[in-house]
């Protein structure tokens, strides 16, 4: 595939995502671990084996971002060296791996590792060790808590929130609902399971009517869909993972059962979820979403999102274009890319979380219009709005106002 010279800027332009943050000013260089004039080294664990392999995407298109970034100069002229291993969604995997990383790899900083059982497992070990903790991928509300783990700093809309903006959309449309819940048995389900709780709040309790919990080494949850179907509940607030949102869509719609269908950011990818379900069985599926949708034609021309498909056919061929995970990758990899640039020349751990926790206004243009992010030393969550979507049976479209966290 060739490449037009004013592609090829749009895309340098893309990975520079400066977005209006300038660049510190030339100062005394300093390094930490895997940090020197030619290279910044950064570790991550992804589970490209196991019940969550679908995720294994995000970890895949970060490396070829990072690709591209060091095509074009890297960052303040260092080349990006993500070392990227599979933990296959396996917590003890996960404190091996991330160990490697530390002691042996000896990585500047840790970079979107995946999951909540898995950085659950390495938070007190990276906190102690002092090695920057960033932009998780995973929405666990305890990774904006920096007065007790000042290292770690996570990236999604926090699953309380997303669970408690669901809680207060059924408040107010469908008061008399019947609610069936079921979750992931781990601390990434039972937060957002929280977050649902609390929107609902006393009065509202008495409106769930059947919980059923699934874990990560089930083979299905076609049981758990049964039986709360038997409930007799007409809306169902799935917290599930990509395998089974798939499982929990086909067997809800193959028994006949047709509650309003509820379903977390995090398991509602028309690539990699729905269209395996079948886009017929996904129709009428609510989420919450906060960066575009690359199966909306609302956004087909939209200069982002052109930007981020030829980026695709260049660096990516074998990622799924229809698969927001890798739209949400790219997104992560731009923020980190971000965060090395304020550091400027002072590439110590010290520093990569200052900067970290300092990031002002930063608009990046595959967020939903008129979103931005920002941290504070002591307000590490970065993303706190979004917006309900409804699935048409080809795309998800966003429907009522841009919804921030405290409405």
């Amino acid at each position: 595939m060739k490449f037009s010279h004013n592609r090829r800027a749009t895309l340098i332009a893309g990975a520079a995502v400066l977005a209006g943050v300038s660049t510190p000013a030339i100062a005394q260089k300093k390094y930490g671990p895997g940090a020197s004039d030619t290279e910044i080294k950064l570790g991550q664990t992804m589970p490209y084996s196991g019940p969550a392999s679908a995720y294994g995407t995000i970890g895949k298109l970060e490396q070829a971002y990072f690709k591209m970034v060091n095509d074009n100069g890297g960052v303040n002229g260092r080349k990006i060296n993500l070392i990227s291993l599979d933990d296959g969604y396996s917590p003890p995997r996960a404190v091996e791996q991330v160990r490697k990383l530390v002691e042996q790899d000896e990585v500047l900083a840790l970079f979107q590792t995946l999951g909540t059982p898995s950085n659950s497992a390495i938070h007190q070990y990276v906190n102690a060790k002092k090695v920057p903790h960033l932009l998780l991928a995973t929405g666990a509300t305890k990774w904006a808590d920096p007065q007790h783990f000042p290292w770690t700093i996570g990236f999604n809309l926090s699953y309380q929130a997303e669970g408690t903006i669901y809680a207060k959309y059924l408040l107010r449309e469908k008061p008399n609902a019947k609610i069936a819940l079921l979750y992931q048995n781990d601390d990434y389900g039972k937060d957002l399971l929280k977050g649902v709780k609390d929107g609902l709040g006393a009065k509202g309790a008495k409106m769930i009517v059947s919980e059923a919990s699934y874990e990560v080494t089930d083979p299905t949850v076609d049981s758990q869909i049964l039986t709360l179907q038997g409930s007799g509940a007409d809306t169902f607030i799935d917290i599930t993972t990509p395998k089974f949102s798939a499982q929990a869509i086909r067997k809800a719609f193959d028994s006949g059962w047709k509650p309003l269908h509820i379903i977390n950011n995090v398991g509602a990818s028309v690539g990699s979820v729905l269209t395996p379900a079948g886009l017929d069985k996904s129709v009428g599926l609510l989420t919450v979403q906060y960066y575009k949708d690359p199966n909306d034609p609302q956004w087909k021309d939209d200069p982002a999102m052109l930007e981020w498909r030829a980026f695709m056919g260049r660096y990516y061929r074998e990622g799924d274009p229809k698969d927001a995970s890798n739209l949400y990758a790219y997104l992560a990899a731009q923020i980190m890319v971000q965060i090395l640039k304020q550091c400027g020349n002072d590439l110590t751990r010290e520093n990569v979380m200052r900067q970290a926790a300092n990031i002002k206004n930063l608009k990046l243009p595959l967020l939903l219009t008129g979103m931005s992010l920002n941290s504070s030393p002591t307000d590490y969550a970065l993303v706190k709005q979004g917006q309900l979507a409804r699935f048409t049976g080809t795309l998800w479209q966003g429907f009522g106002e841009i919804l921030s966290t405290s409405d």
